[in-house]
């Protein structure tokens, strides 16, 4: 069974019956973002240390208790979550920070953060009869939710701009999707499959729009506060795009709180790019959300209109964190710091985050002594025309070790020996 409580609108503060079927606020309309509250006094009859210790499940199943669907089609999934949390002694050490950790979320089946939502989407198709599901996507999305609805056995059809990089309409071919590339950016590209969604009555996966996407991003933080020992970092990073995956990360450690398997909520430190930093600008200057121009590499949160404005704010207010914005050059160089010094390859939104804590630590927003999470989004090779900025080209020689010696001396110097 699942423990939701109710419906209630970040706008109006309305409350809707949990058996609606409802995406947004019938009375604010598509800007209404419905909140999914749970029932955490019956949660706690369920969950505990010994629940999670006697829980074999690998994956985002394990925490089914805080999900909104129900157990029938769960084993018919890829396999999503569960990634590593690595220590980044390399990079810790050079920036100082007491504790500074890794979550890996491009190690998902698709290869990003976006498996959890789209999982949850697969699921709750199913449970309506549907049998497509559709969305816009700046990428990402669209790679997940066509490779987690082919094991489904569902149809997709998916929106992206023309910006969209090569490896993620690669994949999206690769699963079977129906790619439609639009001519324009991200916002006449979510209009279009808003209207297609509405003529059509396919299920919306379209993560701003539909409430129960955001419970699945929540579980990265489920998992990171697990795999701490329920003890998670003062800080927790994340790129933004649209707000959900911020929203996620912070409802993930509310439920926790509010189910008393956590002391605190940590501070959220949100990164965007110089290239669309809306929900910056806004936190920043104390103004309202104004579009903002896509004018950034990091394709996966360049969104110039987000559509979960509240939660992409509440989740940095609530938390007492704060948001920070970097310049594509920073990216690339975190690109690259990142894979040589701790062995993994992000793409530039994931990026982003490290980015954004490279410049937090200059700027003394986090401190020496205080403990980090880093989230990584997503996969390098979804981008690789934006990695190759960051490498020198390769060398070529002839199989002739005395050319090669000659090579390693000019070139190398000490960095190995003979």
């Amino acid at each position: 069974m699942t423990y939701i409580k109710q419906y209630r609108c970040t706008l109006c503060g309305q409350a809707y019956h949990k058996d609606l079927d409802l995406m947004t606020c019938p009375t604010c309309g598509e800007s209404g973002i419905l909140d999914i509250e749970f029932d955490y006094d019956e949660i706690k009859k369920v969950v505990n240390k010994e629940y999670f210790q006697n829980n074999r499940q690998q994956n985002i199943w394990r925490y089914l208790p805080f999900l909104t669907v129900e157990k029938t089609y769960t084993n018919e999934t890829l396999s999503v979550g569960w990634t590593p949390l690595y220590l980044a002694k390399n990079l810790g050490k050079k920036y100082k920070t007491n504790q500074l950790y890794i979550k890996d979320d491009g190690l998902n089946p698709t290869q990003s953060l976006k498996d959890r939502a789209s999982i949850i989407a697969c699921v709750k198709a199913k449970e309506l009869g549907l049998e497509t599901i559709s969305c816009s996507s700046t990428g990402n999305a669209a790679s997940s939710l066509a490779g987690n609805a082919a094991k489904m056995g569902l149809k997709t059809v998916i929106f992206v701009p023309e910006r969209a990089p090569l490896g993620k309409l690669l994949q999206l071919k690769m699963y079977g999707a129906t790619l439609i590339k639009v001519k324009g950016d991200y916002k006449a590209t979510f209009n279009l499959s808003k209207a297609a969604i509405d003529h059509y009555g396919w299920y919306n996966r379209n993560a701003a729009i539909n409430p129960h996407l955001v419970e699945g991003k929540k579980t990265v933080a489920l998992e990171i506060a697990e795999q701490l020992e329920f003890k998670p970092t003062d800080w927790v990073i994340v790129s933004v795009g649209d707000g959900c995956t911020v929203g996620g990360v912070y409802k993930g450690f509310y439920d926790l709180y509010k189910v008393g398997m956590i002391a605190r909520i940590p501070k959220i430190l949100g990164i965007q790019s110089e290239g669309c930093s809306p929900f910056v600008d806004a936190f920043c200057d104390h103004h309202a959300l104004e579009e903002a121009e896509e004018n950034t590499i990091a394709d996966s949160i360049a969104v110039g209109i987000p559509r979960n404005p509240v939660k992409g704010m509440n989740a940095i207010r609530k938390s007492k964190g704060t948001y920070l914005k970097v310049s594509d050059n920073s990216i690339l160089d975190a690109m690259k710091e990142l894979a040589s010094s701790e062995g993994i390859f992000a793409e530039p939104a994931a990026a982003a985050s490290v980015s954004g804590y490279i410049k937090a630590r200059k700027e003394n927003i986090i401190k020496d002594k205080e403990s980090v999470t880093i989230i990584i989004t997503g996969n390098g090779l979804k981008d690789q025309a934006s990695a190759m900025k960051t490498i020198k080209d390769w060398v070529e020689l002839k199989p002739d070790l005395k050319q090669l010696i000659e090579y390693m001396k000019e070139n190398e110097g000490d960095k190995h020996h003979e």
